[in-house]
Formats: C-alpha cells, structure tokens, sequence
C-alpha cells in the first residue's frame, strides 16, 4: 500500500464496523485514520467511487452507512489502472460516491501503483 511505501506503519482496527479500514502512523507519533476504497467502474473519462457502504457481507436491512468526515481522517482510493488518490476528509464531496480522473481531486493523486487484478 502507499502508506507503507511511505514509511508509515499500518494498523487494523478491531470489531463490528469500524469507520475507518487502516489507522497510518506518521513519522512524528501522529494516527491518521484511513478509510479505504476500490473501483473498477470506469465511464466516459471518470473513475466511479462508491463511498457509503449498503450491507457487505451480510443481507442488506435497507440502512446506508454514508461517508462522514468527522469519521475518519483521508481517504485512499486505488482504481482498476493503478491509479491512487489520498483525499483529506475535508475535500471529500459526495456521502455516496465521487469521481476521480478530474480537477477536483487532481491535487491529490498520488503516484500508482499495480492495477487491479482481473
């Protein structure tokens, strides 16, 4: 992951439903919490980003669980090509879903990485 390339050391959050995926140690002590997500929804020139969660693994009660950035503190996508972002909770802007390949969050792409595998 981007973080450990960094040199920040990763930890797991434990139990039901944490709000964030990984908790990144910064060099000087600091805990970011990182919530973490995938896509390989490509349409037209954007990277589609489902952000709210509707169920995982267990039959759905109807409740969507959407995004708060008083919840976790960057978000980390990595999409089908490669490409990867890391977004400061404050400049998420979408409870559902964003786009990415665009001047919104160009400021945040990070270097890329693998592709996602098939």
């Amino acid at each position: 992951m981007w973080l450990v390339e960094h040199g920040h050391a990763l930890y797991l959050p434990l139990g039901h439903s944490p709000d964030c995926d990984v908790i990144a140690e910064t060099d000087e002590g600091r805990l970011l919490r990182v919530q973490v997500k995938t896509s390989r929804r490509y349409r037209g020139s954007r990277w589609e980003v489902m952000v709210c969660t509707k169920g995982g693994n267990r039959s759905w009660s109807g409740v969507v669980k959407r995004l708060d950035e008083s919840r976790f503190d960057y978000l980390f996508v990595l999409v089908g090509d490669g490409r990867r972002w890391f977004i400061p909770s404050h400049a998420v802007a979408g409870g559902s879903g964003i786009l990415l390949g665009g001047p919104r969050y160009a400021d945040f792409e990070v270097e890329p990485g693998a592709p996602l595998p098939i």
